[in-house]
């Protein structure tokens, strides 16, 4: 496979393509070490695995946010310091902790503070970031302060800021971490509900197994489990071996810091 760029776009592309993925720290220490994944058109991929095994930085590569080694494409088309802007549109990046996404006074400036820098004008601009909050059910916060909403409010108005910009693929950094267990069900019912792609990485294993329909394993920086959710959750020697705990039936899932 050439690394030139060259990709076809046609319909036969996956939304995701990733081939030898590698990421060093800048104190040396590894990150990634030669991730290979295809991501299909719809699919929604749960990312699990321990403290360290490299999920956040992975999140972080698919839109460019950090640079590695290896490729990425994007519907056929290759992550490079050409494409990353238009690449950056499609491919929609949630943090896990959504005050490093809201910073402007109003709800409605922070979701519209992506469309703005896409040079669309005014009017549509404001349609674009009220169609995307009333799609996570914030229409009525729009002149609300974000630091004043809870943790939950702030997470669905940080999805916004990344539905506003209408992307193809939403990639999501644990974001049912430290959530109540009410507002952690209304976000797994906002996010089933939406129809892009969707790449989670997470230890809430009850998540991935109501809302995923496959489940990828990273382990100090290696996919070591890949394959539909209910085999990957039922093999409990994998689990076990890579320090993950089965989901229960009801169990909330585990709430730990990003790796």
């Amino acid at each position: 496979m050439s690394d030139n760029g060259a990709r076809p776009t046609g319909d036969a592309a996956p939304a995701l393509r990733l081939r030898g993925l590698h990421y060093d720290y800048p104190d040396g220490s590894t990150g990634l070490r030669g991730v290979d994944l295809d991501i299909e058109r719809g699919e929604l991929v749960a990312v699990l695995g321990p403290n360290g095994a490299g999920k956040s930085t992975l999140m972080r590569l698919l839109n460019g946010l950090i640079r590695g080694d290896g490729a990425i494409d994007v519907f056929g088309e290759r992550l490079t310091d050409e494409t990353v802007r238009s690449i950056r549109s499609r491919v929609g990046l949630l943090f896990s902790n959504p005050d490093d996404q809201l910073f402007s006074p109003t709800v409605i400036d922070d979701v519209a503070y992506g469309p703005l820098h896409q040079g669309l004008d005014a009017d549509e601009v404001l349609a674009r970031s009220r169609a995307a909050l009333a799609e996570v059910g914030m229409a009525a916060y729009e002149d609300r302060t974000p630091h004043r909403l809870s943790l939950g409010e702030k997470k669905r108005v940080a999805i916004a800021t990344v539905l506003s910009m209408r992307p193809d693929i939403l990639v999501l950094d644990e974001p049912t971490s430290a959530l109540a267990p009410a507002a952690r069900h209304e976000l797994i019912e906002l996010l089933r509900a939406l129809p892009q792609t969707q790449i989670i990485a997470t230890h809430d294993m009850a998540m991935a197994r109501d809302l995923a329909s496959r489940v990828v394993v990273l382990s100090d920086g290696r996919v070591v489990g890949d394959g539909p959710t209910e085999v990957v959750l039922g093999d409990r020697e994998l689990l076990r071996e890579h320090d993950l705990e089965p989901a229960l039936h009801g169990q909330a899932g585990a709430q730990r810091d990003s790796a």
